[in-house]
């Protein structure tokens, strides 16, 4: 049995439908619950579908619990929900700054320790999905960016802490794939360009379906490190050269793109997940 977050759409979505084909039953959880219940019903095992925050510590609990009446036992729980922004931090909403980094790095932590106590019942495993962006910080991308950085660390800690105890805990990582995120990303021209000028192949958009394979892979393996991509294990050997060589190309890059950028500093969150969260903030307020 799994458990998925920010299931109703892209990376989440693929994963259930990928896991359920494979014979697993599932728990998916998100803030769009017209979706999640489309997704839920075109499923071919058994699933079910929550509405809650994942940065809302008491629902995560109180959703752990209700999955584990439901279903009695659960084996791998995939925390998935992320939300994105782009723009120079000078001058960002930093509503919106701290949104990502709460979503992505403290909903995971929340999503981890709701469901930790079934995952040492059942000797379960946990893959954290984070990205490229933990291994290569990039210019626009600083709340990303930090947030995935933050839970690849939080992942390790955490494998480090339950490992004794029958748990796998990995790490997922994705470059840049065909999801609403992305598409939302590139819908605004600037930030398109900008990426269509890094070298390959960190400027390609990957297609979703084999980079989630990959992380099912992952899971039936209880990997320690799952790459979407494979190239993307070639930056592990010499992640801690890429900062300082990204940080000689991005001034040439600023300098290129100068006062175009500061048109960036108002944007929310990207993509259709990002309208959602947007959407579902709105409506306790």
């Amino acid at each position: 049995m799994a458990v998925v977050t920010g299931a109703a759409r892209g990376v989440g979505e693929r994963l259930a439908r990928k896991l359920s084909a494979r014979g697993a039953r599932l728990a998916l959880v998100g803030l769009e619950p017209d979706e999640l219940r489309r997704v839920a019903g075109s499923l071919g095992t058994e699933a079910a579908h929550w509405h809650a925050d994942v940065t809302d510590a008491e629902a995560m609990e109180r959703v752990a619990g209700e999955v584990r009446d439901r279903f009695g036992r659960v084996d791998v729980v995939v925390s998935n929900a992320g939300v994105a922004a782009g723009g120079p931090l000078e001058g960002c909403d930093f509503d919106v700054w701290r949104r990502v980094v709460e979503v992505n790095l403290v909903g995971s932590a929340a999503t981890g320790r709701a469901f930790l106590p079934d995952l040492v019942a059942s000797r379960g495993y946990l893959l954290q999905i984070a990205s490229l962006a933990a291994i290569l910080p990039a210019p626009l991308m600083s709340a990303y960016c930090a947030s995935k950085s933050g839970v690849e660390a939080y992942a390790h800690t955490l494998r480090a802490e339950v490992g004794h105890r029958g748990v796998g805990v990995g790490v997922g990582y994705l470059s840049w794939t065909d999801t609403d995120m992305v598409r939302g990303s590139d819908e605004v021209g600037l930030m398109r360009e900008m990426r269509q000028r890094l070298p390959w192949p960190v400027n390609r958009t990957y297609p979703l379906g084999p980079a989630v394979e990959r992380l099912v892979v992952g899971i039936e393996r209880r990997s320690a490190h799952v790459y979407a991509q494979g190239w993307l294990r070639g930056t592990q050997p010499v992640r801690g050269l890429l900062p300082g060589l990204l940080a000689l190309g991005a001034r040439r890059e600023m300098r290129h793109f100068g006062d175009r950028l500061a048109a960036l500093g108002g944007r929310g969150l990207v993509g259709a997940g990002g309208a959602a969260d947007e959407k579902a903030r709105a409506q306790l307020h």
